[in-house]
């Protein structure tokens, strides 16, 4: 396992961590900002992946997937 991994992985879980807030709060981001950082976010996950740094593509994956929870709870708050 590369080093650049876990210095990845462990940037992508604190960035995690700092969502949980945000998901729990009443107030959302725009669901513009949170779809172009889900879809960014897959992108780079699928690209670690592919350079075989497992543990980077899993935790932005996650990032992903709480970027995307974000952005469905903005669009229920519209209806």
């Amino acid at each position: 396992m590369h080093w650049q991994d876990w210095v990845f992985s462990i940037g992508n879980w604190i960035f995690s961590i700092a969502l949980i807030p945000a998901i729990l709060d009443k107030e959302k981001p725009p669901v513009s900002t949170s779809l172009t950082n889900t879809i960014v976010l897959f992108v780079m996950s699928f690209t670690f992946s592919t350079l075989t740094l497992y543990l980077s593509a899993f935790s932005i994956g996650i990032n992903g997937i709480l970027w995307l929870i974000l952005g469905v709870q903005r669009l229920k708050q519209k209806k």
